[in-house]
């Protein structure tokens, strides 16, 4: 059981999930974006897991709708299914996970359908006020629903569109006795996404993309019209290099920036009363704002990945955030088998810290499968 002060449940379980530690509030004060629905931020593919979470520019599988969509518009298999499974905060709770199923049909060489569910289980958490008093208890879920196109516009360009229902189920009732009655949120938005690929018939050479998700309406968690948190609105952008050498030897290498179009909530009641304020346009553009990091606030990722034979494959990565916006900073490996057309991939986050600085994500593994369907 997790037991958490309660002030608002979706900011209390973001800082839980996304900081690693809280020791550096001494020395920088921390400026993190929180959200409605975070579980949308978590990557829940093994092979990008394993890759410091890149998805966004490698190969096109079951798990792009996640990542890129644009991508399976130049995918090879006509049809593939995903599933994962992630055990997520080991270092908090061992009752937290996150699992989803997702795939695409191809209609043709030029367009492609795809579907996808997450499910994020985060326990039983013990809610208390700031002096340690029982508030209650709550058993949060929350998943997403999506469908998706995807055509490619010309040899090398494909856009790609996606529609999201969510619901999430943070906290119910009078939780903290304040005469607020919190009730599950529901939302829907949409992902933009494009890919630029120049890969040529041998698997060589450069793929880029870039997406906007998660774009859509707010959420209310309570009786209060005016406290409806924003989604996770993210812009992300990445380049990959495919690299085929002789005798069954291949490389791929990538880079991958990510940046939350949330901005920061503020400390004092006028400034929480202006966030709240904001269209859900203008709190993108505010993101970009120096009171909520500015630049600072972009996430990075860096990963490798080597293939024998297109059978065997090995995968590192690193995952780099600013430390008062997160802090979030870990070393990735992970490792692939295919046999005919099925894949089982498993990534793993190298521990960092210790002590009250080891980050809540160390010794966090990802379980992944995908099949290949020759069927049209």
């Amino acid at each position: 059981m997790i037991r958490i002060c309660f002030r608002s449940a979706t900011l209390a379980l973001l800082v839980a999930a996304c900081l690693p530690a809280a020791s550096y509030a001494q020395e920088k004060t921390l400026n993190v974006a929180t959200s409605a629905a975070p579980f949308l931020r978590i990557s829940p593919d093994a092979r990008a897991g394993g890759m410091g979470d890149m998805g966004i520019a490698t190969q096109a599988d079951a798990n792009s709708p996640f990542y890129n969509l644009s991508k399976v518009a130049f995918a090879e298999a006509p049809n593939s299914l995903a599933v994962s499974y992630v055990p997520w905060l080991r270092e908090v709770s061992n009752k937290i996970y996150l699992a989803t199923i997702s795939g695409y049909h191809k209609l043709d060489d030029n367009q492609a359908v795809s579907g996808a569910l997450r499910y994020f289980n985060l326990g039983n958490i013990q809610f208390a006020d700031a002096a340690g008093n029982a508030l209650g208890s709550s058993s949060p879920r929350e998943f997403s629903l999506e469908g998706g196109y995807a055509r490619k516009l010309g040899e090398h360009l494909s856009l790609a569109l996606t529609a999201r229902y969510i619901y999430s189920k943070l906290a119910s009732g009078n939780a903290n006795n304040s005469g607020i009655n919190y009730k599950a949120g529901n939302a829907f938005g949409v992902d933009l996404s494009m890919t630029y690929n120049l890969v040529d018939e041998d698997g060589k050479g450069l793929t880029a993309g870039a997406t906007i998700t998660n774009l859509g309406s707010r959420v209310n968690y309570s009786n209060s019209s005016t406290a409806r948190e924003y989604l996770p609105s993210n812009f992300g952008a990445g380049v990959a290099y495919r690299l085929p050498m002789e005798e069954g030897h291949k490389f791929t290498f990538g880079l991958e920036i990510n940046k939350l179009l949330t901005p920061v909530v503020p400390t004092d009641s006028a400034g929480i009363s202006s966030y709240y304020s904001y269209s859900v346009v203008k709190s993108w553009f505010k993101s970009f704002s120096s009171a909520n990091g500015g630049f600072k606030s972009f996430q990075v990722s860096l990963g490798g990945e080597y293939s024998f034979d297109d059978q065997f494959f090995v995968r590192a990565g690193y995952f780099w955030e600013d430390k008062t916006h997160g802090d979030r900073k870990y070393v990735t490996t992970g490792l692939g088998y295919k046999y005919g057309s099925a894949m089982i991939n498993v990534a793993y986050i190298v521990p960092s810290g210790s002590g009250f600085n080891r980050s809540p994500l160390a010794n966090t593994l990802r379980f992944g499968a995908t099949i290949d369907l020759p069927w049209e």
